[in-house]
């Protein structure tokens, strides 16, 4: 006797880099055992592994989780954690007005958001005729480099250099060798390296906006809740 094939829903999400719409579908138990089992073991890599492998999964393989910009993939399983296992999850913060006193917050999933600044580019003119186009950070890039120190932000500019133009020409990342691309960003003027590191600091975000009162001083203060562990 064959037993009986339990049916899925299905949903729709927009990509925030893109627009683009995706079907997914939520957890199923495997799935959310493998991110508990992750998260036990503390490990980030762990568990990053975890939530690519899911998204993998409930988007029916139509994304590859190692090349979306750090923004969508959390959006992404944000979207999946609301439908799978809640729309409500709480955490635990310090109130920002101490920096001491810990307080619980219910993030409603629904009302996370990806923040767009109106001035951020992808294009950005180093001098009248030379420029660069950057691509956004994936996951496996800052978690490959964030424990360098300095050295991170200069590999992070690195892997996200997409092309090179001036005038005359484009040169594709790809055509271009890591000893060429340091002498370029090493060449770059202070103002001219601040206007990179805009790129980054103005770049998409997935965030939670709220307000919280610390219940021993009575402050109320704005918080903003990003990372994707917080989303868990």
């Amino acid at each position: 006797m064959t037993l009986p094939i339990l049916n899925t829903a299905k949903y729709e999400l927009t990509l925030p880099s893109t627009g683009e719409t995706i079907e997914y579908r939520p957890f199923l138990v495997k799935e959310e055992k493998l991110l508990l089992l992750a998260q036990e073991s503390n490990d980030e890599k762990e568990i990053l592994k975890a939530v690519e492998n899911i998204i993998d999964e409930c988007c029916f393989k139509k994304l590859n989780p190692k090349k979306l910009p750090i923004f969508d993939l959390e959006y992404v399983f944000i979207q999946l954690r609301s439908k799978s296992i809640g729309e409500v999850s709480e955490i635990s913060i310090k109130c920002p007005d101490d920096n001491e006193t810990e307080v619980k917050v219910e993030i409603d999933l629904n009302d996370v958001k990806c923040i767009k600044s109106e001035n951020h580019s992808n294009k950005i003119q180093l001098t009248d005729d030379i420029g660069v186009i950057m691509s956004y950070p994936r996951l496996g890039t800052v978690s490959d480099f964030k424990d360098e120190g300095s050295k991170s932000v200069f590999e992070i500019i690195k892997n996200c250099v997409a092309q090179i133009y001036d005038e005359e020409n484009v040169y594709d990342r790809n055509d271009i060798s890591d000893k060429e691309l340091d002498q370029f960003i090493n060449s770059m003027s202070h103002q001219q390296f601040m206007k990179v590191q805009d790129f980054f600091d103005t770049a998409p975000k997935v965030k939670y906006v709220t307000k919280v009162k610390n219940p021993k001083t009575k402050v109320v203060s704005d918080l903003e809740i990003e990372g994707l562990q917080n989303f868990f």
